[in-house]
C-alpha cells in the first residue's frame, strides 16, 4: 500500500486534483449510489488520492446486506465498486466522464466483514476517451477483482443541465 494518500471530499485538497477545471455545477445532493453521503442506501465509498501512484484508494469494508454468495459479496456490487474507483481516476485528467464500457474479472469470492482496498488509476487518455483500470484487494495484498472501463469525457452542465436546474425541488425520493 502506498503512503502518502490525501482525504478528499466533494471540495479539493492541497495536492489532489480537481474533479474538473470548469466551472463548478451547483447540483442536487450527492444520491450516487457508490460515492453520495446523501443515500442512505448507498455504499458510501470514500475515495482518498494517493499522490506517489497517482491513483484513488478506498478502504472500507462490506456488510450482509451485500451477500451474494454465502459470507461473499455479491458480483454486482463488485462491479459496481470497481465503477466508481475507475470514475474517480478522471479526476486525473480535471474531466467528467461517464461509463461507456467495463469489463470485470472476478479472481476470487470477496468476503464480507473484512477490510477491502479499492484502487482505480488511468491507463490511457486518447482526446475525450478515456481508459482506466481498477482493483479490489484484501489487506494481504491479494487481488480479489479487476476491472478495465473505457469512459467518455463529457460537459455535466449541458448533459445534466435539466437535473441541475430542477435541484432545488428534487426531494431524492
Amino acid at each position: 500500500m502506498a503512503t502518502n494518500i490525501k482525504k478528499t471530499k466533494n471540495e479539493r485538497g492541497p495536492g489532489v486534483p480537481a474533479g474538473n477545471n470548469r466551472t463548478q455545477v451547483k447540483s442536487a445532493p450527492n444520491y450516487c449510489f457508490g460515492c453520495g453521503l446523501d443515500n442512505p442506501e448507498g455504499l458510501g465509498l470514500k475515495f482518498a488520492f494517493d499522490e506517489e501512484r497517482k491513483s484513488f484508494v478506498c478502504r472500507f469494508k462490506l456488510s450482509r446486506r451485500h451477500t451474494g454468495p454465502p459470507g461473499h459479496a455479491h458480483g454486482g456490487i463488485i462491479a459496481t465498486i470497481l465503477d466508481e474507483a475507475m470514475g474517480k481516476a478522471n479526476r486525473i485528467s480535471e474531466v467528467t466522464a461517464v461509463t461507456q464500457s467495463m469489463t470485470v474479472e472476478y479472481l476470487r469470492l470477496v468476503p464480507l466483514g473484512k477490510p477491502l482496498v479499492a484502487e482505480g488509476w488511468q491507463r490511457s487518455v486518447s482526446g475525450r476517451v478515456h481508459v482506466n483500470v481498477a482493483e479490489l484487494r484484501n489487506l494481504e495484498g491479494e487481488i480479489l477483482a479487476r476491472s478495465e472501463g473505457t469512459f467518455i469525457a463529457i460537459d455535466p452542465k449541458k448533459m445534466f443541465r435539466r437535473h441541475i436546474e430542477q435541484s432545488d425541488s428534487w426531494s431524492g425520493k
